[in-house]
């Protein structure tokens, strides 16, 4: 059923209990979109997610001139006739929504194309979104890039024309997705290319892609220092096998493995372990505050018992921030003081998240101390009736949506209210319904 316009959460009475399947990772499903596209021979991925932003990715293959096929049942995407893409002698028109991976790859992909022209826009958040360190690379490899609106931004118009190889220098410092998008095109230019990182980058998404790049038969990058390396030029993409399995989530994980934090209980997250995914570093924060995790055969087991103690603590996002919402929603539940680090570059991401969740948090009467780079919460009695504001941003409405499960009048009536929860379907279409599953389980229970 279609979500409301606003949806009041019902808290949990009784500890949580069950399992529960992560949809595949967003991050690695586009990843693996882009990788497949790039690749001679047709490629499946299995267990791949189905959310708004890898729909605007099939797209804009589609439109290129591949053929995605798409099984939501199955969980698989194939990829195939890569030889009829780019053929197009009309410009080719690509919409990327509010996704920036798909921005930032397909960005990448038409300006290594050989041929044709392409106009990239989004919504107009996405065109506010940052993309100048990569247009900036682009175009130092010999790329035709016009931006058709404010230079540096979306939208835009790309003539294609190959790309060539030799030095250049990107700033990654506001989206690792840039260099990302970078790395993966690089064995198609006419010859090697040597990359100088400009300013701070967040490896572990960088590491996650060059990792990916391997699977698909790329030379590891050649190391020349601490921000220079050098990639390898002319070596075809090829998955053994033509199958490419896909994570579970580990950013949507972090919202399941926090639910027992605020209703005790335990869940086995499925196939959850540690991989390509630098978000699964949220399991130890959330060991901090006070959860039991224990790696199975199934996946991640995760538990919290009844009058637990719930700890503040500081912590450095920086490498894996997309996750710091999760734990600061659930900061009012603490004992002490929580400072977060490391998440200036968030505010240019969906929304600026930083001062929204400095604002939402103190909507429910917590005390918040904000700087450009952190969020320090002093836990107070947590204000009811309040409605959640999400800024068309998912991860505010699952981070708090798992908040408004704690029982705070102890009666099972909901306290707290989420605006436009149907934002969730960016990355995960389905949350509210796990979410009511586990409910529907854990009250009857006995």
């Amino acid at each position: 059923m279609p979500l409301p316009a606003q949806l009041p959460v019902v808290p949990f009475r009784k500890p949580v209990s069950g399992v529960v399947e992560i949809p595949g990772s967003k991050s690695l499903t586009n990843r693996a979109l882009l990788l497949a596209a790039l690749c001679d021979a047709p490629v499946t991925l299995t267990g791949a997610l189905f959310s708004d932003d890898t729909r605007l990715m099939a797209a804009a293959l589609r439109a290129l001139g591949y053929t995605v096929t798409e099984d939501a049942a199955a969980k698989t995407i194939a990829v195939s006739d890569q030889s009829a893409a780019f053929r197009s002698t009309s410009p080719v028109e690509l919409f990327v929504g509010l996704a920036g991976t798909a921005a930032r790859f397909l960005t990448a992909l038409c300006a290594a194309a050989p041929r044709g022209t392409y106009r990239i826009q989004g919504t107009e958040r996405m065109n506010q979104r940052p993309m100048k360190g990569l247009i900036d690379a682009l175009r130092a490899l010999g790329a035709d890039i016009r931006c058709t609106g404010v230079e540096g931004f979306f939208p835009i118009e790309i003539h294609a024309r190959g790309l060539r190889g030799g030095p250049v220098n990107i700033d990654a410092t506001e989206s690792s997705q840039m260099l990302s998008a970078l790395l993966m095109v690089a064995p198609l230019a006419t010859a090697p290319i040597t990359v100088t990182t400009v300013g701070g980058v967040r490896w572990p998404f960088v590491e996650m892609t060059t990792r990916f790049m391997a699977e698909f038969g790329q030379p590891a990058l050649e190391r020349l220092g601490d921000d220079r390396f050098r990639l390898a030029a002319g070596t075809p993409y090829a998955r053994p096998g033509d199958v490419c399995a896909i994570e579970p989530d580990a950013s949507a994980a972090s919202y399941y493995a926090a639910l027992p934090l605020v209703t005790s209980g335990e869940l086995t997250l499925l196939s959850l372990r540690e991989g390509l995914q630098g978000d699964t570093r949220f399991i130890s924060v959330a060991q901090s505050v006070g959860l039991r995790a224990q790696p199975t055969a199934r996946g991640l087991h995760v538990a919290f018992p009844a009058g637990g103690a719930r700890v503040g603590l500081t912590q450095d996002f920086s490498a894996f921030s997309d996750t710091f919402l999760t734990l600061a929603a659930l900061t009012p539940l603490l004992s002490g003081p929580t400072t977060i680090t490391g998440i200036a570059h968030t505010r240019k991401q969906e929304t600026d998240r930083v001062a929204g969740m400095a604002a939402e948090l103190r909507r429910l009467g917590q005390e918040v101390i904000e700087t450009e780079d952190t969020l320090t919460i002093t836990p107070r009695p947590l204000r009811a009736g309040q409605t959640i504001q999400t800024y068309h941003d998912h991860r505010f409405a699952m981070s708090f949506a798992i908040l408004g499960c704690h029982d705070l009048h102890r009666d099972g009536t909901p306290w707290l209210t989420i605006d436009n929860p149907a934002c969730c379907a960016k990355t995960f279409p389905h949350f509210f319904d796990v979410l009511d599953g586990l409910r529907t389980h854990a009250h009857q229970l006995r």
